[in-house]
């Protein structure tokens, strides 16, 4: 049976976006928890990377969100920035045609121009815990209309040591709230949480070693000294079209990366040593298909939703076997297949274990890649680094098409407001206010994006039609500002 979203009812603005977004058939977790969360109760997941369990806790919450309403409505915390910034993004392209107005707060990017945004009418706030909890207390993030708190990732948010933040900002919250949890493991800590701060939650578990079944594993036996030549070889035997290697820390990430950069490898590096825009452009760039190789440590690989991941390689064994199921189940998403290759040192024995107990069964070692299966492979090897990869198209530019944001030369500083726009684009010919979507007035500057291919028409028209009592110069915005 198809399970199609439209069983659930949902808004058609939420129903367009999902379309847009290719949402045809729910998940298991998304089965479990859409229905659950309609109807407002509490929930603990438990469900494996790549699942969908993003999409299942914001579809509802974006249905039952108040548009008119200008205070946060849910709150979201995550581990990460880059989680912050994915389940922010996909809030954002579910909310589109609802018009929410979402808004990431996390570390190593200006707290000013974060508050900036929480002055403006705000729906969803995404963030980790540290800048969440400084917003609260700066009074920049008002939480006393919060309806929906959301813990995403709390194994690892214990594991990073966040829980202690997490109950400081539920102590600020409305007590008549509902309450997600999700989490791949339940640590006893984890559970303490669900029975202080929710309301006789539902629980949710989808098995966690059906997420690997399509996934091919292999484990390579590779001392210090000849690691690097044993990834060198794998990758040409393989020959993938998108990789990701992982590695345990951040100097290791530099040294995989400068080797392979100089063996030309179409490749870049993620880590959390790294300015926030820098990697920030490292994962944007690697969505869209710029680069084949993304070696990143595990700090910053959280958050990473790419559908296209064909191979990825340990080059560290990661050092706790739930790491390891997070890192393979990048690959393979979405019901494709996968593969991982695990590179391991004589003195790991006690990590291989662990994974096998996590796996339930023994790891057997295959036989190195021998010199002339790599000479055989070298020029179809070639062959797939010298092709360009196909341009991936995000999920935004999909929800965006029929979108055009302008640009109003006019902003705080001369009392513009959000109502005078509405009026004035109201009064154009054939434009509603259906077809308005954010506004967002800053000091000098109001952008406001038009919905429904109608952009043009009402760039135009305000070519020479005045706002708020004078002509504003109007534009396109540039693309930095979407």
């Amino acid at each position: 049976m198809d399970n199609n979203f439209k069983q659930y009812q949902l808004d058609n603005e939420i129903t367009k976006a999902l379309d847009l977004l290719h949402y045809t058939s729910a998940t298991q977790v998304q089965e479990e928890v859409i229905p659950c969360l309609l109807n407002n109760k509490d929930i603990i997941v438990k469900s494996k990377t790549g699942s969908g369990k993003t999409a299942s806790f914001l579809i509802p919450i974006c249905q039952h969100i108040q548009w008119d309403e200008l205070r946060p409505q849910a709150l979201i915390l995550t581990p990460t920035r880059e989680l912050a910034m994915q389940v922010q993004e996909d809030a954002f392209n579910i909310g589109r045609f609802k018009r929410l107005k979402t808004v990431a707060l996390y570390g190593r990017s200006p707290f000013q121009s974060q508050a900036k945004s929480l002055k403006q009418k705000t729906h969803l706030a995404i963030g980790t815990p540290g800048r969440v909890m400084d917003h609260i207390q700066r009074g920049t993030l008002d939480v006393s209309n919060i309806q929906y708190l959301v813990i995403d990732e709390a194994d690892e948010m214990l594991a990073m040591g966040f829980i202690e933040q997490v109950e400081n900002i539920i102590d600020y919250l409305p007590q008549e709230r509902v309450t997600v949890l999700l989490s791949a493991t339940m640590p006893e800590s984890i559970k303490q949480i669900s029975k202080q701060y929710m309301n006789k939650p539902v629980s949710i578990e989808i098995e966690q070693e059906a997420s690997i079944d399509h996934i091919e594993q292999k484990f390579y036996q590779a001392n210090a000294y000849e690691k690097l030549d044993v990834l060198l070889d794998v990758t040409t035997i393989l020959a993938p079209e998108t990789c990701i290697i992982f590695c345990n820390t951040k100097e290791q990430v530099d040294l995989v990366y400068d080797t392979l950069n100089r063996k030309r490898y179409s490749c870049n590096k993620l880590h959390g040593g790294m300015e926030q825009e820098d990697r920030t452009r490292v994962i944007q760039s690697y969505k869209r298909g710029k680069f084949r190789y993304l070696i990143a440590s595990d700090v910053a690989s959280r958050g990473l939703d790419i559908d296209h991941i064909s191979l990825v390689i340990n080059y560290d064994i990661p050092l706790k076997s739930d790491t390891y199921i997070h890192r393979i189940g990048r690959s393979g998403r979405i019901g494709n297949k996968g593969m991982a290759v695990t590179l391991i040192e004589d003195n790991q024995d006690k990590y291989v274990k662990a994974i096998e107990r996590k796996l339930d069964h023994k790891i057997i070692f295959d036989v190195r890649p021998s010199e002339d299966e790599v000479e055989e492979n070298k020029v179809h090897f070639h062959s797939v680094m010298q092709t360009r990869l196909e341009y991936k198209e995000s999920k935004t530019v999909k929800v965006s098409k029929d979108i055009l944001k302008i640009h109003i030369n006019a902003g705080k500083k001369t009392k513009m407001r959000a109502v005078d726009i509405v009026g004035t684009l109201c009064n154009i010919e054939g434009i509603t206010s259906s077809d308005i979507g954010i506004i967002e007035v800053q000091d000098i500057s109001t952008y406001v994006e038009i919905l429904n291919g109608k952009g043009m028409q009402v760039l135009n028209a305000l070519q020479n039609k005045p706002i708020k009592g004078r002509i504003r110069k109007v534009s396109k915005a540039n693309t930095r500002d979407y």
